[in-house]
């Protein structure tokens, strides 16, 4: 058993090595670097880590897009033939983020996106990562940024991040973005309704999808009545109005709009210098969402808690001990 462990370490490659793939761009070298990223095995954290601090001077070039939208909105066909446009067309190496639903038995990812993307992952300038989302909040992996990083390293200028589903939890990947694109689908009832209002009031922008066939006379009533929601809300902090754009991954009809949208939002954020702003903004978050999430590993591995745990849950629960005595105890046993 020691020596296949030991066969197995010695065929992991070093910080250097997967460095030196990553910056010549090696999509091989970025997987196995991301993948060191997201492993939760204390003898990689180290490694990671140092993997990060080398990247870091090498990475910020990009332009970051979060992709959200309900299921069936269609967010993996708009992804696909949104990237092979900015490729074929524009030139633009690409990198898809695509945070996939945790199964709840294996614990990795259960859509495989490669799967879905065909035609994306066949183009040498695409590289496509699913992630499982785990138990991190609004299904975002809790080492995406991190993977930002590798991939910016790696020369992708536009890093695409696409999550699970709209919920009240998608700050999560909106504070980790330049541009929030929310998807809508049109005729699938009650376009406006409140639910909605906390993510629309994020995003820079909406696309409604599937205007194609018998659904063209839906999409664009749907996306007159978004345009016209977009305008009661108050006004940004980056002084960008949000647009409404109708799109088909059928068709391809919409795409060069929405690319000039985020375009123009790039330009003008720029030169308001909120750009810059935001992007320091999420640094510091990125900072203190590391130090809460380090606080909560450290706490449940502690050994004194993990003995007591049980002994409070149990007290809770028969009532012989309020939950926040019980809290207080198992946070005393950890601070000591």
């Amino acid at each position: 058993m020691e020596a296949v462990l030991a066969k197995r370490r010695r065929k992991e490659p070093s910080v250097d090595e997967l460095f030196k793939g990553i910056l010549k761009g090696d999509r091989s070298t970025l997987a196995k670097g991301i993948t060191l990223v997201e492993s939760n095995l204390p003898q990689h954290q180290n490694k990671a880590q140092e993997l990060i601090q080398k990247c870091l001077p090498y990475s910020g070039n990009s332009l970051r897009i979060g992709i959200t939208g309900s299921p069936g909105a269609g967010k993996s066909s708009f992804i696909e033939t949104f990237g092979v446009y900015l490729i074929e067309e524009h030139k633009k190496k690409l990198a898809v983020l695509a945070i996939d639903p945790t199964s709840q038995r294996t614990k990795g990812s259960i859509l495989g996106d490669k799967t879905r993307m065909n035609c994306l992952s066949a183009k040498d300038d695409a590289f496509i990562r699913p992630s499982p989302s785990g138990s991190s909040l609004g299904g975002v992996a809790q080492k995406t940024r991190e993977s930002i990083l590798l991939c910016e390293a790696a020369g992708y200028s536009t890093i695409l991040i696409e999550t699970v589903g709209v919920g009240q939890s998608e700050t999560a990947v909106h504070g980790m973005t330049d541009f929030f694109l929310l998807l809508m689908l049109a005729g699938a009832g009650d376009e406006l309704q409140g639910i909605k209002r906390g993510i629309m009031e994020m995003c820079d922008g909406m696309a409604i999808t599937k205007c194609d066939g018998q659904n063209i006379t839906k999409a664009l009533a749907a996306r007159s009545e978004y345009q016209n929601a977009l305008h009661l809300f108050p006004a940004a902090q980056s002084g960008w109005p949000p647009k409404v754009i109708a799109t088909s991954s059928v068709t391809k009809e919409g795409l060069p709009e929405v690319w000039q949208m985020i375009t123009e939002f790039e330009n003008t954020v720029k030169q308001n210098n909120w750009f810059y702003q935001n992007r320091k903004e999420q640094q510091k978050n990125w900072m203190e969402n590391t130090i809460h999430d380090s606080l909560m590993f450290n706490f449940y591995k502690h050994p004194d808690v993990q003995k007591e745990l049980p002994l409070a849950e149990q007290a809770v629960l028969e009532g012989k001990e309020s939950p926040f005595k019980a809290a207080n105890r198992l946070l005393s046993y950890f601070s000591r």
